[in-house]
């Protein structure tokens, strides 16, 4: 019998990516491979790259060279993001053998080496393109045998067009999978035994299909039979009375998502292309608190945006002080190639905020989302939560909330606590640990 062929991949960015990597495998597996695993001998290595800061391209080509010094006797591909934003960059890295776009990567055959021996490049322009959606998911912890959390892909792409954005660029226009093709996927993940299923695209919020939108979407999949169904990240002019009304109603969708903010002044918000203004936003925020118990509303924000003065700073900053924020995701301004913020740029219609300035204000952000999460973690002092558990290490059995605080019970390993993982159970937080998680004891 013909010894089957390895593939092995590697994932960096954002949770849409694992669950296209998971895709991507399949393919592989109705192939005929075999997944190999990191100590195996692969006789394809997949690189699936991000490319939507600078930090994440440098990340991706550190990546590359990494797996090449790894697996010096393997094929080498680079797929996805940064693949598609700058494929010269990727093949002047040298030793790679297969440079795949965003639309490209889903097909194996697209793996296979060109007759004469070179470099297979095909990465495609995606703007006017509105196929290239395949239904994708992801095991959070890979092959876990616990099976806890799942990533759904619904969506791709977007319309939005903010003026610092590549996603645009490296994922073309926003489409959405058919409502059927996703209630199937996630009949036959909760089939498969995982608890939590992760609404995962690039602007999910914006989820249309023949007249249905997120809120059906959702209303939908309370049919499916799993306990936990959480969303992520909603674009705060899509965070409307109807989609709040829907999650707070709900016992299966998560209280716990983030409304992104980026900017803190109208002026920067204007620039940005952004699609509400400052008041609007802290007006969206604080509906989302009072309308849904308990939830956990974080936010993400960029600094250092060209032509972000002291004052837009402050204002930004007083924005997010004065907020129930659970949490902050917090970005430098990546100048990326080929944006409107880059020909503006260029230019010179923006200057550049100095290094220096970016890291302090940098900082002074993350120094406040340490502080706001640590006010939420502490309001969950004294309460039992229903925690779901996805891992036993080093004497401590953990998992997350609803609103998705890490919570930890003693009786890892060997301890009666481990035979929760996977499962659900109600825990009485007692403390708050280091690297602000709850710890408490199972009380059911």
């Amino acid at each position: 019998m013909q010894k089957k062929k390895r593939v092995l991949a590697v994932t960096l960015g954002c949770k849409l990516n694992y669950a296209e990597t998971s895709a991507i495998l399949e393919g592989f597996i109705r192939a005929g491979w075999e997944i190999a695993g990191e100590n195996d001998f692969a006789d394809l290595v997949i690189v699936h790259t991000c490319g939507v800061t600078g930090q994440a391209g440098r990340k991706s080509r550190q990546q590359v060279r990494k797996m090449m010094k790894r697996y010096p006797e393997s094929r080498i591909a680079v797929v996805g993001c940064y693949a598609q934003l700058e494929p010269d960059v990727v093949e002047r890295l040298g030793d790679v053998d297969v440079i795949l776009g965003s639309r490209e990567k889903f097909l194996a055959g697209n793996y296979e080496q060109p007759a004469d021996g070179g470099v297979r490049r095909d990465v495609s322009t995606l703007w006017s393109s509105l196929d290239g959606v395949v239904p994708a998911r992801s095991l959070i912890h890979g092959r876990s045998v616990s099976r806890t959390r799942a990533f759904l892909k619904i969506q791709d792409g977007c319309d939005y067009g903010c003026s610092y954005c590549a996603i645009p660029l490296a994922r073309g226009r926003s489409r959405s999978i058919g409502l059927d093709a996703v209630l199937a996927d996630a009949s036959s993940l909760a089939d498969a035994g995982y608890r939590e299923i992760v609404l995962t695209g690039v602007n999910i919020a914006d989820y249309r299909y023949n007249g249905a939108t997120l809120p059906d979407l959702l209303l939908e999949l309370e049919s499916v039979n799993v306990p936990r169904i959480r969303i992520s990240s909603i674009e705060p002019d899509r965070c409307d009375d109807r989609l709040l009304e829907t999650v707070a109603a709900s016992s299966k969708i998560m209280p716990h998502f983030h409304l992104p903010l980026q900017g803190g002044s109208d002026a920067i918000l204007a620039a940005m292309r952004r699609r509400y203004t400052v008041s609007e936003y802290r007006e969206k925020f604080l509906r989302a608190v009072d309308a849904i118990a308990d939830g956990a509303i974080g936010a993400d924000v960029m600094t250092g945006y060209p032509g972000e003065s002291e004052k837009d700073f402050e204002s930004m900053y007083a924005l997010l002080e004065g907020l129930p924020v659970a949490y902050l995701h917090v970005f430098p301004c990546s100048v990326r190639p080929s944006t409107l913020l880059a020909r503006e740029v260029e230019k010179g219609a923006r200057a550049t905020v100095p290094a220096d300035t970016v890291h302090r204000r940098s900082r002074l952000l993350l120094e406040l989302g340490e502080k706001k999460k640590r006010e939420f973690v502490e309001r969950h002092v004294g309460r039992t939560l229903q925690v779901l558990f996805e891992t036993s290490e080093s004497g401590i059995c953990s998992g997350y909330s609803g609103n998705y605080i890490r919570v930890g019970v003693q009786g890892g390993k060997g301890g009666e606590a481990e035979r929760f993982v996977g499962r659900e159970a109600t825990v009485l937080a007692e403390r708050i640990a280091p690297g602000l998680y709850l710890e408490g004891r199972i009380v059911t």
